[in-house]
């Protein structure tokens, strides 16, 4: 299974911004819906927010206003901009591509993001 490649998580205090990246695999990416997932420990993955290859894009309401999520086609990257980070937002993020041909997918390592008080 092709894993994808992600970047940028880390400890942040509550208020600060971090951009995850993640590079997608190139050859499926332009008919692909990128997404970044998050996860606790005891509970199941959820979605943070999605983004179509017509730069149309989905948010969960608890991250509305402070996340922002884009995508390069010619990097074949997809990014969170996540500002205003508050402790309840630490959690595991993965990065999520899912193919509009065959739906098929393909996910990232997961990175850690831990924001403190």
């Amino acid at each position: 299974q092709v894993q994808l490649v992600e970047s940028g998580g880390g400890l942040v205090q509550a208020g600060g911004s971090l951009r995850l990246s993640c590079v997608g695999a190139k050859s499926s990416f332009m008919i692909s819906i990128m997404g970044w997932y998050r996860q606790v420990p005891g509970k199941e993955r959820e979605l943070v927010a999605k983004i179509s290859s017509g730069a149309n894009s989905n948010y969960a309401d608890f991250v509305k206003g402070r996340f922002t999520i884009s995508r390069d086609n010619a990097k074949s990257t997809v990014y969170l901009q996540m500002n205003s980070l508050k402790p309840e937002d630490t959690a595991v993020y993965y990065c999520n591509q899912h193919s509009t041909v065959g739906n098929g997918d393909f996910w990232g390592q997961g990175m850690q993001v831990t924001v403190s008080s």
